[in-house]
């Protein structure tokens, strides 16, 4: 089996939420519920100098964050009823909404905050590498409409000897799955390592 990953460049990422659109825009979600998120992520402080002037530790950057199709997706580990399946070709993790009891233990589950609750269907659904259009030798979508080239799905191992091992940057939570991602931090994220920072647009992507 191939194991297909995503490839997130911190550095080009400007937040349009170009990625964020056109995933809804494509699995025709609704109001409510997103498959790919754009944290924007900020903190830092000003502080007077001796010589009269001001330092500052402050930083900004963004965050888009989708599906990780994990090693050991939590989300697949809780489901009573084996709804969350990976494709055996892509390594790509999807719900069979015909499986799913709209318990809500993935939602609960996963350490990414990832399936969610449809409040149309009552049904658990979240990002599933655009399954049909890679195997129809397309791009994921959000990769597709990324105009920075700030995405990227490929293989994962071939995505780790290109682009290096980094999975993970604030807000995301540390490792606790495998998830198949790497991630190239801008120079922003050594400012913020020695920093708080909170994420600015909370409601936004909640």
């Amino acid at each position: 089996m191939t194991q297909l990953g995503f490839y997130f460049d911190n550095s080009r990422c400007t937040g349009c939420k170009t990625c964020e659109m056109a995933c809804k825009d494509y699995k025709d979600l609704g109001e409510d519920i997103l498959f790919r998120k754009v944290y924007d992520f900020e903190g830092g402080v000003w502080s007077a100098n001796d010589d009269g002037g001001w330092d500052t530790t402050t930083f900004s950057y963004h965050v888009s964050a989708a599906c990780n199709h994990c090693a050991a997706p939590a989300c697949q580990s809780v489901c009573p009823t084996e709804a969350i399946l990976r494709d055996e070709e892509t390594g790509l993790v999807y719900i069979d909404e015909e499986a799913c009891i709209s318990c809500e233990a993935c939602v609960a589950g996963c350490p990414y905050s990832v399936p969610k609750m449809d409040p149309i269907t009552n049904m658990a659904r979240k990002c599933d590498g655009c399954l049909e259009r890679v195997k129809a030798g397309q791009k994921a979508i959000c990769a597709e409409a990324c105009p920075l080239r700030a995405l990227e799905l490929d293989e994962i191992e071939k995505l780790r000897k290109e682009h290096g091992e980094l999975d993970q940057i604030a807000p995301l939570p540390a490792n606790a799955t495998g998830p198949h991602l790497v991630i190239k931090a801008s120079p922003a994220v050594e400012v913020a390592a020695g920093e708080k920072g909170f994420v600015a647009n909370e409601k936004e992507i909640a």
